[in-house]
């Protein structure tokens, strides 16, 4: 197998190509069935501030990965390469009060939907070095993939502010310095790789953001990204995102959402630098994370992200800090959230790596997630664990 461990997580875990170093393969002529997938679990101890005070809570949850298990078949036809895939990901957390029992709403005895199977992917390609690629179906989005597959947090915790239990997941950094990509409905085309260049561009399914109902056209997101190998291997890339809203049944103006990003990664011999920034206006809110899915109208929205990570051996250790800012639209004044992660990821055999990291983020502002009246947000989170690939 030809993927490194960094491209083999960006594979199974969220863009999920197939091919993993540790899959498991069956084959019958042309057609080869992987599968693969990933299990995490973190032990974190989380501290918040406000007007109200200090509290503490404990937990053991999963990290900014849910689980993952994947089924990705792949053959070739006609001149085509032709690939199915399926990912599940399922989720450890269970807040019940009975130990042992599934998750329950208010005592209701009705099972909360996060403590349920997502099925993240859901797709079929096909093409060749030649033509290039289309994807029909579900899987990760174009703007803001590269960012999240560069945070160093994806192995692990991360910061806790904007998820918790029964959430199969934590946020990492997101919101923090970028926006979530999301899994969504996707029609897209992927150009071949021009000595290192390659670009993608797609039809999303659209968001119903303003309540009204109706949208007659599609969202669209691309991005275009330079690679490059030798002595300091590296990557730059920018991303646009576009949707217009419609007045529908409502009596709302409509708008544009619209969006752009610049990244770059790089490294130094064992030293890897990431700069990211992102600008967009009708987004939604950043400092949730939220891509298309508020009603606040045409709120600006922007966000820094750096991270630096070093090697030593079989131990990498990086510390990144973020901000997102969201002002206008409804919003009574500016928001911002600021979050930095310092952490240190060992990895213990082929299979299993070992995660300890502290986070502290921050919430400012009317309007932030903090809102009602409780002052700024501050929390701590210190996170030890690991997760599993196979």
């Amino acid at each position: 197998m030809k993927l490194n461990k960094l491209t083999a997580l960006c594979a199974l875990a969220l863009s999920a190509q197939a091919g993993g170093a540790w899959a498991i393969s069956f084959s019958q002529g042309d057609s080869t069935l992987d599968i693969n997938g990933t299990v995490n679990g973190f032990y974190s101890f989380r501290t918040s501030e406000d007007n109200r005070g200090k509290v503490n809570n404990s937990g053991i949850t999963n990290g900014l990965l849910p689980g993952w298990i994947n089924f990705v078949y792949t053959t070739k036809a006609e001149g085509l390469d032709i690939k199915a895939h399926v990912g599940l990901a399922p989720g450890i957390n269970n807040d019940s009060s009975v130990v042992g029992l599934p998750i329950s709403k208010s005592g209701s005895g009705r099972q909360d939907p996060y403590s349920q199977i997502d099925v993240r992917n859901l797709y079929f390609q096909f093409g060749n070095a030649e033509m290039g690629t289309v994807k029909i179906g579900r899987d990760i989005g174009l703007f803001g993939q590269k960012i999240i597959l560069a945070d160093m947090t994806l192995l692990g915790l991360g910061g806790t502010t904007n998820a918790s239990i029964p959430f199969n997941t934590t946020f990492g950094m997101i919101a923090h310095g970028y926006m979530y990509t999301g899994f969504q409905p996707q029609i897209t085309y992927t150009t071949p790789d021009m000595q290192g260049f390659s670009a993608s561009v797609g039809i999303f399914q659209p968001s119903d953001f303003i309540g009204s109902g109706e949208t007659s056209t599609p969202g669209l997101q691309a991005i275009a990204s330079y690679d490059w190998k030798g002595s300091n291997p590296g990557s730059v890339w920018g991303g646009l995102i576009h949707q217009s809203t419609d007045e529908g049944l409502t009596n709302k103006a409509t708008f544009s959402a619209r969006g752009f990003e610049l990244g770059a990664k790089m490294g130094f011999g064992d030293f890897e630098a990431v700069a990211y920034g992102f600008d967009g206006k009708g987004l939604g809110l950043s400092t949730v994370g939220a891509l298309f899915h508020s009603p606040n109208g045409e709120t600006d929205s922007s966000g820094y992200f750096l991270q630096g990570t070093y090697k030593f051996g079989k131990t990498k250790v990086g510390l990144n800090w973020g901000q997102n800012k969201d002002k206008g639209g409804t919003l009574t004044g500016t928001n911002k959230n600021r979050g930095t992660t310092l952490g240190v990821y060992h990895t213990l055999n082929k299979y299993i790596t070992l995660v300890g990291e502290w986070n502290q983020e921050k919430a400012t502002g009317p309007d932030a997630i903090n809102s009602g009246g409780n002052g700024d947000l501050k929390t701590r989170t210190i996170s030890l664990g690991g997760i599993i690939f196979f």
